[in-house]
């Protein structure tokens, strides 16, 4: 099981960036596409919102690579 969790610490580590990625890429097709101050506001608060997600899966995945929910306090 602690193998596994290291496993799926990487994916959640490589997730963040690579979701965070797309997410601008997507925004920035959208905004060409439609180039209203609408659509910049719609695309900068998903921008806004999504990178604390994204730092927060990164740190997630750091820990479970590093092996801290290994350890089971009691």
């Amino acid at each position: 099981m602690n193998a596994i969790k290291k496993y799926l610490g990487i994916v959640w580590l490589l997730l963040g960036p690579i979701s965070l990625y797309y997410l601008v890429v997507t925004a920035w097709h959208e905004m060409e596409k439609k180039p209203v101050i609408d659509t910049k506001i719609q695309w900068g608060v998903f921008i806004a919102i999504f990178i604390p997600i994204a730092i927060g899966l990164m740190i997630f995945g750091w820990y479970a690579l590093q092996g801290e929910y290994e350890k089971i306090e009691e």
